[in-house]
């Protein structure tokens, strides 16, 4: 059943792909346009056929929509709606993805007067690939999506966009930005800032010693190239937006790491033991949240 009935998906890498597949899918929007700068990244969604419409002309591609969803690096936020706010029809709903929510919040208050629903999102799936080829319909499945309400929504659109996310596969959160900013510091800004640090520093190896290391790679190393390989424009954008956050944090990751230094280097088994079996509980937790 429509829940929509035009949707703009203002970008089409992973996120944007995925969420168009899951709406032609599940019929959740009647026609779908897709916007892309590039004829290349177009042309990709078309024989992919993702959408109904396919344009680079930004203010068309929103004309008409109930649905705006946002699916650029945060960096390109400022442009989009300068050239999007006045073409938005009146009542749509104007949301986005981006994996921080108070930079977002406070670019999307310099809207003025707008006529339309603001309720910006963060549906908190993905992996390591991009570009319109690597997204799948079931992406959000069991995945939690977090929706930061900013005061310029009424009740019953924040309820269409939380069905809309239910009907996607995902359970969906209410919080304030500031609180969502705090939480994905610590669960995943900072686990790709140690990933991007650690296969950074296999650079530094010689030839013959990098060779080896990517030879003999094990589960470990594996996992970090992983969670580094991912889009650079978007998580360059994310540590930007998130500093002070990701800062804080990082400043006690480095007081642990530490720690674990100073045991190790005075022999310390009971304090690395209880390190080590205090961290096995976390995971327990994580899969028992099926978030694996």
């Amino acid at each position: 059943m429509n829940i929509f009935k035009k949707t703009t998906m203002i970008g089409i890498g992973l996120i944007g792909s995925s969420i168009a597949r899951a709406l032609k899918k599940k019929r959740l929007s009647k026609k779908i346009c897709i916007f892309s700068q590039t004829n290349k990244t177009l042309n990709k969604a078309r024989k992919l056929k993702l959408g109904d419409f396919y344009t680079n002309n930004l203010e068309k591609s929103v004309q008409n929509s109930d649905l705006v969803i946002i699916c650029t690096p945060i960096s390109a936020y400022k442009k989009i709606l300068n050239r999007i706010s006045k073409n938005l029809m009146q009542g749509a709903i104007l949301t986005d993805v981006g994996s921080t929510k108070s930079t977002v919040v406070d670019t999307f208050l310099k809207i003025k007067k707008p006529n339309f629903n603001i309720l910006p999102a963060h549906p908190i799936a993905g992996t390591e690939k991009s570009g319109p080829e690597s997204g799948f319909a079931e992406l959000f499945n069991n995945r939690w999506c977090v929706i930061t309400p900013m005061g310029r929504n009424d009740n019953k659109s924040l309820n269409k966009l939380k069905n809309l996310w239910n009907k996607l596969g995902s359970k969906v959160q209410i919080m304030n930005a500031t609180e969502h900013d705090k939480i994905l510091a610590i669960t995943s800004h900072v686990p790709h800032l140690i990933s991007y640090s650690i296969v950074s520093s296999t650079l530094a190896s010689n030839s013959k010693q990098k060779s080896q290391i990517i030879k003999f790679s094990a589960g470990g190393l594996r996992d970090f190239t992983r969670i580094a390989s991912s889009d650079p424009v978007m998580w360059r954008d994310i540590f930007l937006n998130n500093k002070s956050n990701l800062l804080k944090i990082t400043k006690n990751f480095e007081k642990s790491l530490n720690l674990i230094k100073k045991y190790i280097k005075t022999n310390n088994e009971k304090k690395l033991k209880e390190i080590f079996s205090n961290t096995k509980k976390i995971r327990k937790l994580i899969e028992k949240e099926k978030q694996i």
